[in-house]
């Protein structure tokens, strides 16, 4: 039919650079929780359980006494959930026979669970079944015989759990470089060193139990006992009692809790008081003659593979180590724990010489609470060397290793323990913990013990120093004012005291620039820099390396200003330094080659960035030991470039391995493993895996909420990618309400980083441009735009990506040449700041192509989809996505311009790179069989045209949700393929289902639901039910007039669609006042060349013919013709359409030969143009015979 046709929904991939949120590392903020004290946990599950009865109650209290807690479950649910919490930790279960009986199958596999054991009435009734799961311990009739069997199980799981650190010979070797040990090993001996030098006041005892109290770690009844006779001299005995000190001590050394360990310290002390007492009352008795004692525990693989690697090297216990002189029962342990399928069983035999001092040992057996067993108990942290390691049971993964006592005059241990020493500098015992503290991340333990030390101290040197250090604190806590007002509070002591050209002052200078970093308040952060370097050149000689940390941080803030090449330059000088007077292998160096490679990073340089990343990576691996922070980091900087670069896999390799070295050395609610997370979350929504994106973020999230304040910046963050994974997935109201948590955070919080306020805007700009609602979205994008003008050179990227957004919404309102006016200011700024061949220029150059190619200015459109093409050729891979997004898009142009095998072509090719590089559900490989369609729709192509559109639909239906926006866009284009065939009852289905899903997930007046209407009536219009398709149109308009402004393209096309109708029904004058709004729409903002025009005048001149206006008629006819024979290529089916309209004026005066030739040239134009069948060739052949009757009577 000759009216503006209902466009195909196209699902385009939108090149509008958004701003994006990238996720930062953070530093672990104490926040008080509860803690699970122990590690293990038991479960008592029975649905027929009565927490009210006398025998419930006193079988409870025979468990507490072995263990401090014991959890009630009465359904399986209950059971599983609570086992499913567990990380570390493992799990008991007691149950009945009959509950067991359906439990046991649903749980036995589940790698927390340690032992599951039957109390029931009936023994052998039960015998048979449980003989079937190695996990049932036993059947028993008694509380009692569980109580045993449970203490024995629980005393296994806690030798299993007691941390251990390894050092290789190759490592003692390298004790000038301590990134070479484990963190275990020197924190704990830190730990110790300062603990034991430390005095405990009366109030110890105290705070003690009230945080006891407070995290539910001991039973009531004990920390009454424990507050009311504990003494020094009871130490041994404590630890021995079943109360759960032995196991909150255990595990807080093993997770390094700062907390749990400082408040504990007391004890610490005590216990190690006592043993050493004890050793020196025992030691005669000895003979002066070595012995053995045993230890059998199991080692999970990771450990003991370590520990073969460690042969003649040194292996720590990071805690209290108890050893047994029982070989057999040692041995017991053991085996027991071999036929564990994630362990390996150790007999350790430990030749122990009694004369030496420094590692003290006892027999425990008259002092312990356990009087029967002959125990030698060690002091913490005691250090032996591996001798032997041999396999005793080839069937089952046991093996012995014998260790000997490190002697007192060890010179590698005296040398490294000098050393890890240095790590903790202070002169009294609480500055030594303040920088422990500091060092492991535990910021408002440090806070609180600097605080007080500020308090107790009147002079001045302590005041500065404890000033500055609370200014680092609140640095790494976000708190950026406090911090600022620290460092300045220390830096003015400093002033009076130093002279003023101190070195001491130009790392005051500094701190306070990192601060004013982190506020993005760059040209403050310059300015204090500036200050250092001046003092710093003044006095340090030129290859200082002092004066490289200088260079490094100006080069960091000219990164984030996006003044890249200052960047370089300053990262540049800082290596050239570094270079002259550091080892190759040397740590600072990777620091520098890391940041270089971010710089080109930003510059969009890929390969360049992951070189310099790779120099970085490869350093590291020399110099640090495999599970060492910096490695993961450095894996992670090599994922993102890979992201960038659109090489996914490589990209999820490299962030999942920076994830599995995380998860190995920090505790599970480590703030590095949220970012790890957030990375991966990232990389998978542009692999458009929505549903794990949406995961890994929530894992972040969690790990956040746990650890920092409510109002910290990473919590902003993570509500920020979780928005921008709901925007992705439609679900805008979802996205919005993220979006304005993170915004909430940002302007409480920190009204000063005006930078993260800004891409808050942004997101939530690009929120209400998807949902349509476009006065909001400039809203947000203009207030945005406002803030980066104010903190920001006129020059910068950030900038750039603004005018680009609000563009964007430009570009939707039909606005184009303002969207033009904003792609070229952001293309103007990006050249001045980038490379030539930056990723973002190309960008650009896409989102100008395709304003052009909705202006109807096809080769200006053509040019620039061809400039962003050839950038992505030159600085992509092959399969990149962005390469298969040009092709796309220059696809597009040549749809429009009715070249519709160059479109195929182009859409083709873009759907090759999607189909290799993307996932098989990934949306935009949706859009590119949605194109393919497209094209075989116009051609006419049905069965083409259908199997594509199904194709994505039976895709979309796999992975979104019944109501996503984009299944109405296949449920649309499906009808549109129905409603060309002539099948329209299954094309009215289609268009209706396409409605209820967009009526059901966007707002009442989105214009895609006037689209839907706009279908609804074509279908109407097609079957001649001209009233009802009238309604449907007038509805469309309604939605458009409301929400778009009033000279919109849509409002055209509407326009045009009721003319159609009303021209139909014989309304000619009406329909003539529709069409010449159209009309006076399209004349604005269209190029006078544009086909759309043609279309106008076409229908016009047929208007004009049906009121018997032939004159008028023929020259809006003839107005058509031309612009489409100057646009268009000469078997365009729109050409066509005008020879016909022609064709039937001058049947109209009876001109029957022009009339014929015109016939005939539409008639050529379809036959080349379109598939045999096609209605438009039966249509004009008609008219042709209709005409030759005529001529054939006037002959």
């Amino acid at each position: 039919m000759d009216y503006d046709n209902i466009k195909i929904s196209e699902s385009k991939s939108d090149e509008s650079a958004g701003a994006s949120s990238k996720s930062t590392s953070s530093s672990s903020i104490y926040q008080p929780r509860q803690r699970m004290a122990q590690n293990y946990l038991l479960l008592w599950v029975d649905a027929s359980m009565d927490e009210a009865d006398k025998d419930c109650q006193d079988i409870l209290a025979q468990l507490k006494n072995v263990v401090n807690e014991v959890h009630l479950c009465s359904q399986s649910d209950q059971c599983i959930h609570l086992v499913n919490q567990l990380d570390t930790e493992r799990a008991f279960v007691i149950t009945s026979g009959y509950f067991g009986r359906h439990l046991v199958s649903k749980i036995h596999g589940m790698s927390q669970l340690d032992a599951i054991y039957i109390f029931c009435d009936n023994k052998s009734k039960h015998q048979e079944w449980t003989q079937n799961w190695t996990k049932i311990k036993g059947v028993h009739t008694n509380i009692k015989e569980i109580c045993q069997a449970l203490q024995l199980s629980v005393k296994k799981c806690e030798q299993d759990s007691i941390a251990v650190s390894f050092l290789t010979a190759n490592e003692m070797a390298s004790i000038d470089n301590l990134n070479q040990l484990e963190p275990t090993f020197m924190y704990t001996q830190i730990f110790k060193e300062i603990l034991l030098g430390m005095k405990h006041s009366e109030q110890a005892i105290r705070q003690f139990t009230a945080y006891c109290r407070k995290n539910n770690s001991v039973s009531s009844i004990n920390i009454g006992r424990f507050e009311n006779e504990y003494h020094a001299q009871l130490a041994i005995w404590w630890y021995t009692f079943p109360s759960n000190i032995y196991s909150m001590l255990n595990k807080a050394l093993r997770t390094l809790d700062t907390d749990a360990i400082i408040t504990m310290g007391f004890f610490l002390s005590d216990l190690h008081q006592q043993i050493q007492q004890l050793y020196e009352q025992q030691v005669s008795s000895y003979g002066r003659k070595p012995f053995l004692v045993y230890r059998g525990q199991g080692l999970i693989k990771s450990d003991f593979e370590k520990l073969e690697t460690t042969k003649g090297g040194l292996m720590s216990f990071n805690n209290f180590l108890s050893t047994s002189t029982d070989k057999e029962m040692s041995l017991s342990f053991a085996q027991d724990a071999s036929t564990e399928p994630n362990k390996v069983g150790i007999l350790f035999i430990i030749s122990i010489d009694p004369c030496i001092k420094s590692a003290p040992f006892a027999s425990i057996k008259e002092l312990s609470y356990f009087k029967e067993e002959d125990e030698i108990l060690f002091s913490m942290h005691t250090v032996f060397r591996v001798s032997t390691i041999k396999q005793l049971d080839i069937k089952n993964q046991l093996y012995q290793v014998d260790l000997q006592l490190t002697s007192d005059d060890d010179e590698q241990l005296r040398l490294l323990t000098n050393r890890i020493r240095e790590e903790a500098p202070g002169i009294t015992g609480w500055q030594r913990l303040g920088h422990l503290l500091l060092k492991i991340g535990q910021f408002n333990q440090a806070e609180e013990l600097y605080n007080v030390l500020l308090e107790q101290t009147s002079d001045g040197n302590e005041k500065q120093h404890y000033y500055s250090q609370l200014g680092l604190v609140h640095h790494h806590q976000a708190d950026y004012e406090k911090a600022i007002c620290y460092y300045e509070q220390g830096l003015e002591i400093q002033q009076k005291t130093f002279p003023s050209n101190h070195p001491s002052l130009a790392t005051s200078h500094s701190n306070i620039a990192s601060v004013y970093v982190s506020m993005g308040e760059y040209s403050k952060a310059l300015s204090f820099h500036e200050k250092a370097l001046e003092i710093r050149e003044k006095t340090l000689p030129s290859n200082h390396p002092d004066l490289a940390t200088s260079y490094s941080n100006f080069g960091l803030v000219y990164d984030h200003m996006g003044e890249y090449p200052k960047a370089l330059s300053s990262h540049e000088k800082a290596l050239e330094i570094r270079q002259k007077f550091l080892p190759s292998t040397h740590p600072s160096l990777a620091t520098s080659y890391n940041n270089i490679g971010s710089v080109y990073d930003n510059l969009g340089e890929y390969s360049k960035a992951v070189s310099f990343y790779e120099k970085a990576f490869e350093i590291y691996q020399k110099s640090l030991p495999s599970n060492h922070s910096d490695l993961a980091a450095s894996y992670n900087n090599i994922g993102l470039s890979y992201d960038h670069m659109g090489e996914y896999p490589k990209a999820l390799s490299s962030h999942e391995k920076a994830l599995e070295i995380r998860q190995k050395f920090l505790p599970s609610n480590h703030p590095s493993l949220a970012t790890s997370y957030n990375n991966i979350g990232l990389l998978y929504d542009h692999m458009g895996e929505y549903p794990k994106a949406l995961s890994s973020h929530e894992s972040a999230l969690e790990i956040y909420q746990k650890n920092l304040p409510s109002n910290h910046p990473d919590l902003a963050t993570s509500y920020n990618n979780i928005g921008s994974v709901y925007n992705v997935m439609g679900e805008h109201s979802k996205a919005l309400l993220f979006y304005e948590k993170a915004l909430g955070i940002r302007q409480k919080a920190f009204p000063l980083n005006l930078l993260s306020l800004a891409t808050l805007y942004n997101n939530t700009g690009s929120v209400y441009n998807k949902m349509g609602e476009y006065s909001k979205a400039i809203l947000s994008y203009e207030k945005a735009s406002e803030i980066l003008q104010k903190a920001l050179p006129s020059n910068h990227s950030d900038l750039a990506v603004s005018y680009t957004n609000i563009g964007s919404v430009y570009d939707n309102l039909g606005e184009y040449a303002k969207a033009l006016s904003f792609y070229e200011k952001a293309l103007e700024i990006q050249q001045q700041s980038l490379p030539s061949n930056h990723p973002l220029l190309a960008s650009l150059y896409s989102n100008i192509g395709m304003v052009y190619d909705n202006m109807g200015v096809y080769p200006k459109a053509l040019s620039s989809h061809e400039q962003a093409l050839e950038i992505y050729q030159k600085t992509l891979p092959s399969n990149h996505p962005d390469l298969a997004t040009s092709y796309n898009n220059i696809g597009s142009v040549y749809n429009n311009m009715g070249e519709y095998s160059n479109a195929l072509s182009f859409y083709e090719k873009a759907r090759e790179i999607r189909e290799k590089a993307l996932l098989s559900n990934h949306p935009d490989l949706a859009s590119s069989y949605n194109n393919i369609g497209s094209v075989y729709l116009t051609m006419g192509q049905y069965s083409k045209a259908l199997s594509s559109f199904e194709s994505v639909l039976e895709m979309q239906e796999k992975t979104l949700s019944s109501i996503h926006p984009h299944l109405a866009i296949s449920h649309n284009n499906i009808g549109m393929v129905y409603d060309n065939m002539g099948e329209y009852s299954k094309a009215l289905s289609f268009y209706e289902k396409a409605l209820e899903i967009q009526q059901q997930s966007l707002p009442s007046n989105h214009p895609s639901l006037a689209t839907s209407y706009n279908n609804i009536a074509s279908v109407y219009y097609n079957m001649e039910g001209y009233p009802r398709a009238l309604s449907f149109f007038e509805k469309a308009l309604e939605i458009q007039q409301n929400t778009l402004p009033s000279n919109h393209p849509s409002l055209a096309t509407s326009y045009g669609n009721i003319g159609c109708v009303n021209c139909k029904m014989e309304d000619y004058s009406t329909a003539l006042s529709f069409f010449e709004k159209a009309l006076e729409i399209r004349e604005k903002t269209l190029s006078l060349n544009h086909p759309l025009l043609a279309t106008l005048y076409n229908n016009i001149g047929n208007v004009y013919r049906n009121m018997g206006e032939n004159s008028k008629a023929l020259s809006f006819c003839e107005k058509a013709l031309e612009i489409g024979q100057k646009t268009l290529p000469s078997d365009h089916p729109d050409l066509a359409s005008s020879y016909n309209s022609i064709a039937k004026v001058y049947y109209n005066i009876k001109d029957y030969s022009k009339a014929l030739s015109y016939y005939e040239r539409a008639l050529d134009i379809r036959q080349r143009a379109l598939p045999p069948n096609h209605p438009d060739i039966k249509d004009v052949r008609e008219s042709i015979e209709i005409l030759q009757e005529e001529i054939a009577k006037n002959v």
